[in-house]
């Protein structure tokens, strides 16, 4: 039988929920803009900060695959482990390994970022943020239902 779920278990599953859906949206604009043809206004800051480049450069793609849709995946995977899921027992430890792993590609993507393309992509740094506190909160979860078995 597993524990009943503390509240600040519960608030730390709801700010993923509400996390996870922002980097829904996030991903989902950035999708777009892979997509279109006409220059964003919001993210043309020069050469230093452009989402264009960033977005349609040849590493916006993984095997053909837009990485915002890889995103839009990820963090719906996040978002269902959150809501649908969040009663399960190893609930916390699947959010956990899904966001290390989207935190390991949202880094690799900053990578190359800095250091190949040399641009930022706004979209990209907000979708690296989320991921960040997204595996915080899981190792948040994770840390406590080791304590609680």
């Amino acid at each position: 039988m597993q524990p009943a779920m503390t509240s600040t278990s519960s608030r730390a599953f709801q700010l993923i929920a509400a996390l996870a859906l922002a980097g829904v949206v996030v991903s989902s604009v950035s999708l777009r803009h892979h997509y279109g043809t006409s220059q964003t206004n919001y993210c043309d800051f020069g050469t230093s900060f452009n989402c264009d480049i960033v977005n349609r450069s040849i590493y916006s793609t993984v095997l053909g695959v837009p990485d915002a849709l890889i995103g839009i995946l990820g963090y719906a995977l996040l978002l269902a482990l959150a809501t649908l899921y969040r009663t399960k027992a190893e609930a916390p430890f699947m959010l956990l390994i899904a966001s290390t792993a989207g935190l390991g590609f949202a880094l690799y993507l900053t990578y190359i970022e800095k250091f190949v393309l040399a641009t930022w992509c706004i979209l990209c740094l907000s979708s690296l943020t989320l991921i960040v506190l997204i595996t915080v909160l899981s190792s948040f979860l994770t840390a406590s239902a080791v304590r609680r078995s």
